[in-house]
Parts: structure tokens; C-alpha cells; sequence
């Protein structure tokens, strides 16, 4: 897909959505940041080093340099996300050793209070993604009291990565994750601990009985909605229990079906804008939703399609190449 298509193809899709959306709330909510973090790849490929429990990549074999495609991608989604009132911190990256530094969310969050989380990467390749500039950058433009690193857990093969690994409920403070070997148990109860949240770990599978290797492929956890891939939940009884633990917090939950979790729909991202709370996601996702979803969706956030389907190719989507700040500016 060349720039122009990729540019015009998402701007058609958000004329589309215009005609049956809702203006979103304007007020403020924990869940969705105005501010983010973004990184722009100069030689995007897909990692290998990952594909094993990562079925959502596509191989780059025969496919030539991605890099000026993902590039324009990247740059284009920005671009639209500022466009909505959103503050976007975009870095660039020209390092060919860590071909997924375009998913930023892995390797750090951040969190009211003013504290920022490192990670514990599996793959020896995203542990080079950590930068320090990144939080440096934090440091200097937001109230940041503490760095909380838990990266010296790699060496215990103890991984828990960002909010990849977990999908947090800032508003129920409930870290939501699938266990996976990226995510480990010991590692998201020390996080938990420290933040303040509560785990509520569950396994899932696709399709084919493989471990979903990303708790946020299929589930988004937004104010006032959550959408989720249901079916891939194992345990019956822990689907009920899940389910009922959003509901009573006044979301409504928007069932998923495998179909959709493969085009990516879990993986979205609701952010604050300038007038009011849009969820981001990309143009792949939205095309797999159901009017009647866009319509729920659309009572309390407007959605804004961007068009990453280079990106996609390694395996993660909008949410992916987000990283959320939850921090207060500096004056």
C-alpha cells in the first residue's frame, strides 16, 4: 500500500465512521491518556527471534525493505493523533538490532503519581529497545518520582512485558493478563504489588490451540466499554468471572470472535483528545467490526482508524505502537 492509498484509505474510513458516530464526552478519565509515546522505525523488518509464539507476524520473505512504508506509517499515524489534540512524543530509531522498537508499550509504562515501570524482555532483541533518552524525555517534561526497573528479572527468566503482557483497568486498578511465556506469574505479582493493582491472570488460546502470547491482542479495556476475544478464553468459569468484573464496574463488554482478534480489533487504545475520548485502532481492526460494535463503541468514544498494515506484518497493531502517559506535565 503506498503512502497516497494508505493516507486516503483512512481518510475515507473516518468519513465513514462520522456518519454513525457520536460525539464522544469530553471529561477527563484515567483510563485514556492525552499524551503518548511513539517511535518512528528507519529499518523496520519483522524479528524472528520472535515468531515462535507469535503467529500474528507475517513473514518478510519476497516482501523487499518495509522500512520507508512502516516509516510512513508511523509518520502518518502521528500526524492524525496530534491532529485530534493529542500530544504525541515521537522518537526516531535507526537501529537495525531491534526490529520491534515501533512497540514502545513492551518496554515501559507509565502511571499516575508520577512512576515509570521498565520491563523484563524475553527476547534478548527487545531488550536493546530500552532507551534512556525516552525516559529522560519523561523525566523532563512530566512529574516523575520514581523509575521502578524490573529488567533484573531477566536473568531468572522471569518476563512480564509492559502493557503487552498486562491490560490495566487504571479506573478498577485490575492488571488483566494472560499467561504466556512473556508474561510471568511471579513477575506481574511484584508489579502488581508495587502499583497497586489487582491480578487477575487467565489462560487463552487461539484457534488452533496455541498460547495468545499478548494479553492486549485481545482485550482493550476503555471508560466505559471493553471489548474482548471471549471464545479464546479456556476456562469457562473464568470468562464469567472476567466478564462480570467489567460489567460491574458500569462498562459495557463487547464480545470479540477469533476472526476479529486476527484483524486485530483487540488491539485499540482509548485516548483523550481535544474533544473528547477517541479510540485509536487501525483501519485492519475497524474493517473487521460490526456496525452494531462501532455503534456501541461510538456512544462514548470516537473512533479514529490509522493505516499500519506494513506494521502489522510483525505481529502488533495500534495499541502496540502506543505507549500511554499517564504523568502530569510540568508547568
Amino acid at each position: 500500500m503506498t503512502r497516497a492509498v494508505a493516507a486516503a484509505y483512512s481518510r475515507a474510513l473516518t468519513n465513514l465512521i462520522g456518519v454513525f458516530s457520536v460525539v464522544a464526552r469530553s471529561e477527563f478519565s484515567v483510563q485514556a491518556p492525552s499524551a503518548v509515546v511513539m517511535v518512528r522505525p528507519h529499518r523496520f523488518t519483522v524479528n524472528t527471534e520472535t515468531a515462535a509464539d507469535n503467529r500474528f507476524q507475517i513473514s518478510n520473505v519476497d516482501a523487499g525493505d518495509l522500512s520507508p512504508l512502516a516509516y510512513a506509517e508511523i509518520t502518518r499515524a502521528a500526524e492524525l493523533l496530534q491532529e485530534q489534540g493529542i500530544t504525541v512524543h515521537l522518537f526516531e530509531d535507526e537501529d537495525s538490532d531491534a526490529p520491534d522498537s515501533v512497540f514502545p508499550n513492551n518496554w515501559f509504562s507509565t502511571h499516575a503519581g508520577g512512576y515509570v515501570a521498565i520491563y523484563p524482555m524475553k527476547a534478548l532483541s527487545r531488550r536493546r529497545e530500552r532507551r534512556s533518552d525516552i525516559i529522560d524525555m519523561l523525566k523532563s517534561r512530566y512529574r516523575v518520582q520514581e523509575v521502578i526497573d524490573y529488567s533484573g528479572l531477566e536473568p531468572d527468566g522471569l518476563f512480564l512485558e509492559g502493557t503487552g503482557s498486562m491490560v490495566l483497568d487504571h479506573i478498577d486498578r485490575v492488571a488483566y493478563a494472560v499467561i504466556s511465556e512473556r508474561t510471568d506469574p511471579i513477575a506481574l505479582e511484584r508489579f502488581c504489588a508495587q502499583f497497586s493493582f489487582e491480578p487477575v491472570l487467565f489462560s487463552a488460546k487461539d484457534p488452533s490451540g496455541l498460547d495468545i502470547y499478548h494479553t492486549n491482542v485481545l482485550m482493550c479495556v476503555a471508560t466505559d466499554f471493553a471489548m474482548i476475544g471471549l471464545d479464546m478464553i479456556t476456562d469457562s468459569e473464568r470468562r464469567r468471572e472476567i466478564v462480570h468484573r467489567l460489567e460491574r464496574t458500569g462498562r459495557r463488554v463487547i464480545g470479540l470472535t477469533n476472526a476479529q482478534i486476527e484483524k486485530f480489533a483487540g488491539n485499540a487504545i482509548e485516548l483523550l483528545g481535544g474533544n473528547g475520548r477517541i479510540l485509536s485502532l487501525s483501519t485492519t481492526a475497524l474493517l473487521a467490526l460490526t456496525k452494531d460494535q462501532i455503534d456501541m463503541i461510538s456512544v462514548s468514544a470516537r473512533l479514529l482508524p490509522l493505516a499500519i498494515p506494513t506494521v502489522e506484518r510483525a505481529g502488533g497493531s495500534v495499541r502496540c505502537t502506543i505507549a500511554g502517559v499517564h504523568l502530569t506535565p510540568r508547568d
